[in-house]
């Protein structure tokens, strides 16, 4: 069973703005709730122990968060994405985490991807694929069964990234030195065949990164 969940809240959100000018993007709120508690809700129903990093107006991110129960709040303002594996007492712990962002909505089945994770093997890091959406941006994923051989932006697949993954960081620290972002760390783990992707996609997933999604995913009344 997997103990451990993090939401990536620390971005930004310039594209948002003006929305985004005095609140982080984890902050914009979706049918009166934020983003960051309409995921807090979601995963807590599945996973005890939620943690949340910050950055960008961290202090009223993790003053709305707290609130909430969550177990953490990890501060990775002007770090990159990823600083939180090589950084925090997770590294210590050989456990996988479960890692969202705090801009993803989906009705995700946390039961069936934690099955398939353990089905393959427990690997480094694993990624829960979407089929591409029409007008929103994503890394393709090109894989040799369940190894990821390539994640690209240019050449087209049938799947690609949904920023949904598992991953252990205990093990990653054993193979890989220090890496900032995730598109430098799974590079890495390609090379050395340690990238896995899921059978298993999200019923539902959308994202919303700028006002033309947020105005998409109100006409799609996604909840």
């Amino acid at each position: 069973m997997i103990n451990h969940s993090i939401i990536l809240a620390a971005g930004r959100g310039i594209r948002l703005m003006p929305k985004t000018k005095k609140i982080p993007k984890a902050m914009v709120k979706i049918k009166n709730q934020t983003l960051i508690l309409k995921g807090i809700k979601k995963i807590q129903k599945y996973i005890k122990n939620v943690h949340i990093t910050v950055g960008y107006k961290g202090s009223i991110l993790a003053s709305h968060v707290i609130k909430h129960n969550v177990n953490s709040v990890i501060n990775t303002d002007k770090k990159g994405n990823a600083w939180w594996i090589f950084n925090f007492p997770f590294k210590y712990i050989n456990e996988p985490v479960f890692v969202l962002t705090c801009d993803n909505i989906t009705n995700i089945d946390f039961r069936h991807i934690e099955k398939d994770y353990f089905k393959k093997g427990k690997p480094e890091c694993f990624l829960v694929p979407v089929k591409p959406i029409k007008n929103l941006e994503g890394d393709f994923i090109h894989r040799k069964k369940n190894i990821v051989t390539n994640l690209s932006r240019k050449r087209t697949s049938d799947i690609y990234c949904s920023g949904i993954q598992i991953i252990n960081p205990y093990k990653i620290n054993q193979i890989v030195k220090e890496t900032p972002t995730f598109n430098q760390l799974w590079k890495k783990l390609i090379i050395k065949k340690k990238l896995k992707v899921s059978d298993i996609q999200p019923k539902k997933w959308f994202t919303i990164d700028n006002p033309f999604q947020l105005k998409l995913y109100k006409k799609k009344n996604f909840s």
